[in-house]
């Protein structure tokens, strides 16, 4: 799937993609919508559709992954709410060989994540998952989601890299499209980013299910 001899920088999402997505999912699918019916009063039923309304309108934008906009949105506390969930933040199988393999080829590795920075500080401490990579960008810190071509604009600005030798992997396909549109050549999206659900077929973007399928050979000691 990959000749690694023409890849020189590895962007690589967090959540659904080194991540297991299920805790994301079980949190705003399930969690928040308990805590945030109780809070106002509301069957959950009434809960759910409230907030799967107000994830609608902001979908794909910045505020749709700031903590600041739904604590405002609540009336809760967002980063403690997820902390009542911590022990489901898990790597996806074989994450971590797959990066260190990278490091081992001297590939650069870039954690890029729509993630808020309160959120990707919480999915450190429980994972260390920065420690994978030389560097981690989050979308607030460039004020575009990685959905708008203005983010890897800024992207490319602020870490320099060749779209021609980079290869972004992402579960998200509306940002693989994006990425694609802004010329990075090499493309990859997950089959199951959640653990607990269904794996995806017939997608537009070549796809594994482990980084096994596109591990680089082991180096030699």
């Amino acid at each position: 799937m990959l000749d690694w001899t023409g890849i020189r920088t590895v962007l690589v999402d967090m959540d659904g993609t080194i991540l297991d997505l299920n805790f994301d999912n079980l949190f705003w699918g399930h969690h928040l919508p308990r805590r945030y019916a109780r809070a106002r009063g509301l069957t959950l039923a009434e809960a759910r559709a409230e907030l799967e309304q107000r994830y609608e309108e902001s979908r794909h934008t910045l505020e749709y992954y700031s903590l600041d906009h739904w604590n405002e949105a609540t009336g809760l506390d967002i980063r403690e709410l997820k902390r009542e969930l911590l022990h489901l933040i898990r790597f996806r199988p074989h994450s971590r060989e797959f990066l260190s393999r990278l490091a081992a080829h001297h590939k650069r590795r870039i954690l890029v994540t729509n993630a808020h920075p309160g959120v990707l500080s919480l999915k450190h401490e429980q994972t260390n998952v920065c420690s994978y990579f030389e560097r981690t960008v989050t979308s607030h810190d460039l004020q575009s989601p990685k959905e708008d071509q203005e983010f890897w604009q800024a992207l490319i600005e602020l870490e320099p890299f060749d779209p021609d030798t980079t290869l972004l992997i992402d579960d998200n396909l509306r940002v693989l499209s994006s990425a694609k549109r802004f010329g990075i050549r090499h493309l990859i999206t997950i089959r199951q980013p959640d653990s607990q659900r269904d794996r995806r077929e017939l997608l537009p973007y070549p796809a594994i299910d482990h980084f096994t399928e596109i591990m680089p050979a082991e180096t030699s000691q």
